[in-house]
């Protein structure tokens, strides 16, 4: 007798939403070294945006390129996909190292998260955030207002190894030289980056990366990116916003946001069936870059659902018809 098929499992629009960070991964790799980070940008956002209406979803994008008037795609506000399936929440960084794309430096990406409508934290025009992220052995581990030394010590006992074995990876800026400082005199080992805290923050949640926890200020829609992937691996993820200054810290009283309050992984990321996506543009910890070949390219992306589990990686052959399309080529 055949068994019933009491529930029919829902799509995973998480591998559609890959042919999007795909496009904009390809169209930006043509620009690799060209020091052109916003004709990189540009070429990434168009290919991202094309994509994203044969989508079956109603998106609305809550983290974009900024606001209307700002960006002609992918603003804040914008409807995306085709209007036909779930209702979501869209955060896009097209490309994630537009710097490191122009200048033909490793780990640049391309990235969206998608969650159920109004599950998604704005941090609207606060653009910076101190963070914290860790991989799932220390999940409920971490504390953002503790001391770094002791979030440290969390990591280690959580891994099983020594404060001196702990890989922490900080953005690069004289904002960090503080927290960077505090890393060294608690014995563990530092990997700086010059641009993309967002994959980095994933690669601490990613087994195989060498990396172990994530600190530093970066930016605030990064953040809610970062947090998206780290509930799919069941990671870990805080944030505080971080003014820069008295402009910034009226706009967030007139707003009623907290400078002062530590979000975590749930206020950030209400929804649980979180869908995340993300191709490597140039090869770095997280992913490897497109590599162009006769006829074509390859890919890696990196796919993911908090609701399932699932965490595929992806290498994908792209015919050259396809990369006319996407990225102009001839």
């Amino acid at each position: 007798m055949p068994v019933r098929n009491e529930q029919v499992p829902d799509r995973n629009i998480a591998m559609e939403l890959v042919r999007t960070t795909e496009a904009a991964a390809l169209a930006a790799a043509r620009w690799v070294g060209r020091g052109d980070k916003n004709g990189a940008d540009g070429a990434a956002v168009d290919a991202m945006r094309l994509m994203l209406d044969t989508v079956d979803m109603d998106g609305i994008i809550v983290i974009g390129e900024g606001e209307k008037d700002e960006a002609p795609m992918l603003y804040n506000g914008e409807r995306v996909g085709n209007g036909r399936g779930p209702q979501v929440d869209v955060a896009v960084d097209p490309l994630e190292g537009t710097r490191l794309t122009a200048m033909g430096r490793p780990g640049a990406v391309s990235v969206i998260a998608c969650a159920p409508r109004g599950t998604l934290y704005n941090p609207h025009d606060i653009f910076y955030m101190e963070k914290i992220a860790v991989g799932p052995e220390a999940k409920g581990m971490i504390d953002l207002a503790a001391p770094v030394a002791w979030n440290i010590q969390q990591v280690a006992r959580a891994k099983s190894i020594g404060v001196e074995e702990v890989t922490v990876i900080i953005l690069d800026r004289d904002r960090n030289t503080e927290i960077a400082d505090q890393v060294r005199a608690a014995g563990a080992r530092i990997r700086f980056i010059t641009d993309g805290d967002a994959p980095a923050a994933v690669s601490a949640g990613v087994a195989g990366s060498g990396v172990d926890m994530m600190v530093g200020i970066g930016g605030s829609p990064e953040g809610v990116v970062a947090a998206a992937a780290l509930k799919c691996v069941e990671g870990d993820f805080q944030g505080r916003l971080w003014p820069r200054n008295d402009d910034d810290r009226k706009y967030a009283a007139d707003h009623g946001l907290s400078l002062t309050d530590v979000l975590t992984i749930d206020d950030l990321v209400k929804g649980d069936d979180v869908f995340f996506a993300a191709t490597g543009v140039t090869t770095g910890d997280l992913l490897k870059g497109v590599e162009y070949r006769p006829g074509g390219a390859t890919s890696e992306s990196l796919v993911m659902r908090s609701r399932s589990g699932t965490i595929r990686r992806i290498l994908t052959e792209h015919h050259w018809r396809k990369l006319q399309t996407l990225g102009g080529m001839r």
